[in-house]
């Protein structure tokens, strides 16, 4: 009996399965007809439109900014070299890197003994010379009081020998007489020229005399420059760079002691490309004086010196481009040689130009306004410069015109756009100011002051600007970025 009702019952729990799945499968089906069965509606289309911020062109004057990048460099620069060899015995106090030095001021001294014993023995030579010269005058003088009596000797014995001839003509006087006479006159001309002959090596001893004399004063000349020599002075106001040497070292000739470098006379080298340096040049080719700021960014504060534009290298260089151009500058507080600076040059003011974001122009040279029914329109501009994230640009069609700030893939001209509009007044171009803590304030100007890397101007204008309750934000940033903190 149990056998036959578990049968029984597990028949009707299959046959209910079966029925639910019947069940199931048609009212599947009558859906399926009644979706195969409706009408297909077709969605409505609606166009897509892209939020846009736009800005208002307005035709004005703008005077463009050529930006460049170089070094400081000082134009008179001075290698310290030791004109003679021998031990240092005195050093400047302030003959140490970056000592300031005057013009003319005695940097080291060489031990002076060897100039010295040269030049006192070059200045003996030398009077030794001058004493030779005396003699050979005295000699010459004797010579020729000697040659004046050997000729009045000479005329004696040719009265002589003409009166015996005229003795023997009247047959008083003989002819032993008259050769006797002749003898003697001959002997009178030959002592004449013999004291010709020394008045001529008298004359060549002052000559040789005065040689000498010339050559012992160049010699003790030399000495004497020599003796100087061993001073070392500074030729013009400076700083001293690379020194290189110690009280008691024995220097060798022509060594390199340091280097003077005139920390007032600065001027700024950058390179320009081609284009940017045609800008520069007036109707004969030659390089305007334009006006030039070098500006060098440190901890947040800007050290900036004021120029102008001086001269431009006579070649390009190989493997260089563009041109190598100098800036004078005039005001160099705080930077040294070797900054890497920006340098910012002024240009000729440009007439009826439009200034836009540079995101504004595309590829092809033109710029998309706002036209009827908010659509875009595209208008071909003439680009004149970039400056930074803007562009200079001129098209009189675009005056008062809305244009797009930035242009993506998605916009073209047709395109139906929501302007999005510049709400009040620009932002302001202050930097970002930061009121400190007293625990940060102090952490930083601890940092500033115990920093014996830095300039004293800047480091005396970084602390009076963390004295004032605000602060830039980006010179608080850098000193914490050098801190590590």
């Amino acid at each position: 009996m149990r056998f036959l009702r578990q049968s029984l019952t597990g028949l009707f729990l299959l046959s209910l399965t079966l029925g639910v799945l019947f069940y199931a499968g048609v009212t599947v089906k009558q859906a399926i007809d009644a979706r195969m069965a409706r009408e297909t509606r077709m969605p409505q289309a609606r166009e897509r439109v892209f939020a846009v911020n736009v800005v208002k062109a307005e035709m004005g004057n703008e005077a463009p900014v050529l930006t460049a990048y170089g070094e400081v460099q000082s134009r008179r620069k001075l290698d310290l070299r030791a004109a003679v060899g021998g031990e240092v015995i005195e050093l400047a106090e302030n003959f140490v890197e970056g000592g300031q030095v005057e013009e003319g001021q005695v940097l080291l001294r060489i031990d002076p003994a060897d100039a010295a014993a040269a030049l006192a023995k070059a200045e003996s030579d030398l009077l030794d010379a001058e004493a030779e010269a005396r003699d050979a005058a005295r000699a010459l003088a004797l010579a020729r009081d000697e040659l004046k009596a050997a000729e009045e000797q000479t005329a004696l014995r040719e009265r002589a020998f003409r009166r015996q001839q005229d003795l023997r003509s009247r047959g008083v006087g003989t002819d032993a007489a008259v050769e006797t006479a002749e003898l003697a006159a001959s002997a009178a001309r030959a002592a004449v020229l013999s004291r010709r002959q020394a008045i001529a090596q008298a004359e060549a001893r002052i000559d040789q005399a005065a040689t000498r004399r010339t050559r012992a004063g160049i010699a003790r000349d030399e000495a004497a420059r020599t003796l100087a020599e061993t001073e070392l002075r500074a030729g013009f106001a400076g700083t001293l760079s690379e020194v290189s040497i110690v009280e008691g070292r024995l220097v060798s000739p022509n060594e390199r002691v340091a280097q003077l470098i005139d920390g007032s006379a600065l001027e700024v080298a950058f390179r320009l490309s081609a284009q940017g340096y045609a800008r520069l040049l007036d109707d004969q080719g030659r390089l305007k004086p334009v006006p030039i700021r070098a500006r060098l960014d440190v901890f947040g504060v800007g050290l900036v010196a004021n120029g102008h534009v001086s001269r431009d290298s006579a070649a390009v260089g190989e493997g260089q481009t563009g041109r190598l151009v100098f800036g004078q500058l005039d005001e160099t507080r705080g930077l040294k040689p070797g900054d890497f600076v920006t340098v910012e040059i002024d240009e000729a003011p440009l007439e009826g130009v439009i200034r836009l974001p540079a995101g504004a122009l595309g590829a092809d040279g033109t710029v998309l306004v706002l036209g009827e029914g908010d659509r875009l329109d595209a208008v071909a501009v003439e680009l004149l410069r970039r400056q930074g994230d803007d562009i200079i640009v001129r098209a009189k069609e675009l005056d008062g015109r809305e244009v797009v700030a930035t242009r993506t893939p998605l916009l073209g001209a047709g395109i139906k756009v929501k302007p999005l509009r510049p709400v009040g007044a620009a932002a302001s171009d202050e930097p970002e100011m930061l009121e400190l803590s007293d625990e940060r304030r102090a952490r930083l100007v601890s940092f500033v002051e115990g920093n014996d890397r830095m300039p004293a101007d800047v480091k005396t204008r970084l602390l009076g600007a963390l004295e004032k309750p605000m602060v830039p934000a980006q010179m608080v940033a850098r000193l914490e970025a050098r801190m590590g903190g």
